[in-house]
């Protein structure tokens, strides 16, 4: 295959940035997309040139630091993948690629294609954890937990944090990812004591850092690699609400 790639390329956040062009032949089918961008780093640090700076890690679709904006989506043109699990063989001899970094305001380039989400860790380090007395694990089953509730739980726990409902947003809105980070411990009777606290304090942390407000179009749903449904957002809406007007919080 033949692929003509156009890449953001910027110094750092004080740079205005430019796209590049590259052309790479011999591009094999099942190559992953970053296999691809290995590629080409090899050949431009042959050429004596700068190699494309890009985020990655696991490469299987678990840490969510494969962040691309692909031909105008989050992550790629396919439903439900990361950019590390979008192969070469979903486009065609010829075409032309386009990759940026995610676009927001609260997610600043370092450099190319990577931006700091340091605002997700300090939204978790404002709520997103429990308090637990320190001793041996408890038996598995000593806190009963109903199954529908469980399910949820682990529905909003499938959320890897990469930033891409962030991307998709026309507001540049995190609360699909707060949401989900809220609601999974206010579902599970371990997260119960920090409940109302915990929605506060994120959402406070959420809007301190930049991001957007919601306004429910749903596309950060449609292009979650995980498919984190909207529904969590209305939950989150609804733990603020009851938390707002709980009067037992203290000042």
């Amino acid at each position: 295959m033949h692929i003509t790639l156009k890449v953001w390329r910027q110094k750092n956040q004080q740079d205005r940035g430019h796209f590049e062009t590259y052309q790479l032949d011999q591009v094999n089918e099942d190559m992953s997309f970053l296999e691809m961008f290995d590629v080409l780093n090899d050949q431009l640090i042959r050429e004596g040139k700068d190699p494309v700076a890009f985020d990655h890690d696991c490469r299987e679709g678990i840490c969510g630091m494969c962040s691309m904006y692909i031909n105008g989506r989050p992550h790629g043109p396919l439903k439900g993948t990361t950019t590390c699990q979008l192969h070469m063989r979903h486009f065609k001899d010829g075409d032309t690629i386009v990759v940026e970094p995610w676009r927001a305001a609260a997610f600043p380039v370092i450099k190319d294609l990577v931006v700091d989400r340091s605002a997700f860790d300090r939204i978790m380090q404002a709520g997103g954890f429990i308090s637990v007395n320190t001793g041996s694990a408890p038996d598995a089953n000593a806190i009963p937990v109903e199954k529908d509730k469980a399910d949820a739980a682990f529905a909003a726990a499938a959320c890897i944090g990469c930033g891409a409902c962030v991307a998709a947003c026309k507001n540049s809105s995190a609360m699909l990812f707060v949401s989900a980070k809220i609601a999974q411990l206010a579902l599970l009777p371990q997260g119960q004591p920090e409940r109302k606290t915990r929605v506060l304090n994120m959402i406070a942390q959420m809007d301190k850092e930049g991001f957007g407000s919601c306004s429910n179009i749903g596309s950060c749903e449609a292009e979650c690699p995980k498919e984190i449904p909207i529904t969590f957002i209305a939950k989150a809406n609804r733990e603020y609400l009851q938390a707002m007007l709980a009067p037992d919080l203290p000042e």
